[in-house]
């Protein structure tokens, strides 16, 4: 049953019925169509518009209705147009002419808007569970590496030690500001667009803010052109989920080069590695390499909405049903992603010998020689350029920093005694940077305690 055949009377062409249908994916929103619907119609029969025996029938057989489809008693016709007519022809098939009255003060336009609106918002809520998961991992796994020293990097050079711990929290940090993000845009989606109408309202006394209420919105929309046309909220939500996916493909790029012969940092656990068809030895950290690839995947989402949005003219327009098919699809991206990489990297095992052997060369305490300069009254600019000289010259007898004699080292500059030797073992260069977010090991500690309160009194997002 078409919703608007009144005004035709020529049959629709099937190759553009086929193309003009939503129901082959829209129809995941169904329990967000029935909810708003039961919504509408209890505040129908409670302002008077339709009898109220109408409004309870209209209630309670819809509540029939999503009960079926949940059971799997009713099989959602995808030869409807989309999930809202398959929903009120099914309501009229089963009460007869009191169904009808069920869209009365409603547009399709306000319908939709409503349920991706009440989908964007359970959907940051499943999000962010799943980062708050991953988020606890690596809290627990920081701890346990507080201690454990690598190489820190920058240009994929090795460049000055710190500890595992610190590397882990660089990520926990990341997700955090990912779940709290998330948790922004939802305060957007929180707007109730319902009585927005087409475009323009309507003239029957609704209740918005009963229908508000009952639906555990947090406000209506000020304004039924932009309630209608807006999807802001969906570009939000796939931005944060993008963002979301370049964290994980960068940590993900990491755990790759981790885990190579050339690093040998990591080995990931069997159950997140796959085999060559041809070559026995390998061991390939495809779960990793995936989730890095699908982050393409995600973006795309987000261009795809970015472009259908931006030639719109006010107010909706049929472009506006390609959001669902990017929202939900970079929706069910990320949350694969993400329970997969939590297990994988729960499940990691750390050559912590491989990463301590590996922070001893590529004279990564040459800062700290400089440093010790300085504070022997030595200009940063001189101690930069003494520095240079010795690793330069430590370089060509092929040996680290630490083990040039005190008198190679006042060949350079007779300011060194003793104490130099101290100062640049990575222990030393680690903890001497006890800064609040240094990787020192009391500034670790003290970073892994707040973050385990923030765990502890994050804001929990629910609908009621």
């Amino acid at each position: 049953m078409k919703l608007w055949g009144g005004r035709f009377t020529g049959q629709q062409n099937e190759a553009a019925h086929e193309f003009h249908s939503s129901i082959g994916f829209d129809q995941r929103l169904f329990r967000y169509d029935i909810n708003g619907s039961i919504a509408h119609a209890e505040m129908l029969g409670r302002q008077g518009i339709i009898p109220q025996s109408d409004a309870d029938a209209i209630a309670k057989t819809l509540g029939d209705i999503l009960g079926d489809i949940e059971n799997g008693t009713l099989a959602i016709d995808l030869e409807s147009e989309d999930i809202h007519s398959f929903v009120e022809s099914e309501l009229i098939s089963r009460i007869g002419e009191a169904g009808g009255k069920l869209h009365t003060g409603r547009s399709r336009n306000d319908q939709v808007a409503l349920d991706m609106r009440m989908f964007v918002i359970e959907d940051i809520d499943s999000v962010n569970s799943l980062i708050a998961g991953l988020i606890s991992t690596l809290l627990k796994t920081a701890r346990a590496h507080v201690d454990t020293i690598m190489p820190g990097y920058t240009h994929m050079q090795k460049a000055q030690p710190v500890t595992l711990g610190h590397h882990l929290l660089a990520y926990a940090h990341m997700f955090i500001r990912d779940y709290e993000r998330l948790g922004d845009c939802r305060k957007r989606a929180n707007v109730m667009p319902l009585g927005s109408g087409a475009l323009a309202s309507t003239t029957y006394p609704l209740d918005r803010d009963c229908v508000k209420t009952r639906l555990g919105f947090s406000e209506i929309s000020a304004n039924s052109l932009d309630a209608v046309s807006d999807r802001d909220f969906c570009l939000e939500f796939v931005s944060c989920l993008s963002i979301i996916m370049m964290h994980l493909s960068r940590f993900c790029e990491e755990l790759i080069l981790w885990s190579t012969d050339a690093f040998s940092f990591i080995e990931i656990s069997d159950a997140f590695a796959t085999g060559s068809s041809i070559m026995p030895q390998k061991k390939n950290p495809d779960m990793a390499e995936l989730i890095r690839g699908k982050t393409g995947r995600v973006y795309g989402s987000l261009m795809a909405l970015l472009t259908m949005m931006k030639g719109l003219p006010l107010a909706y327009n049929k472009d506006m049903q390609e959001d669902k098919e990017a929202v939900f699809d970079a929706s069910d991206t990320v949350k694969s992603c993400l329970s997969v990489f939590t297990g994988m990297l729960g499940s990691i095992s750390f050559n912590t010998d491989t990463m301590y052997a590996s922070a001893q060369g590529g004279y990564m305490n040459a800062t700290d020689a400089a440093d010790w300069l300085v504070k022997k009254g030595v200009s940063f600019r001189e101690a930069h350029e003494i520095t240079g000289k010795l690793v330069l010259y430590a370089i060509s007898k092929k040996i680290p920093l630490g083990e040039l004699s005190l008198g190679e080292f006042m060949a350079v500059s007779d300011v060194f005694d003793e104490t130099i030797f101290e100062a640049i073992t990575v222990e030393s260069c680690v903890n001497a940077r006890d800064l609040p977010g240094g990787p020192g090991k009391n500034a670790v500690m003290q970073a892994l305690e707040n973050a385990e309160q923030w765990e502890r009194s994050r804001p929990h997002q629910d609908r009621t």
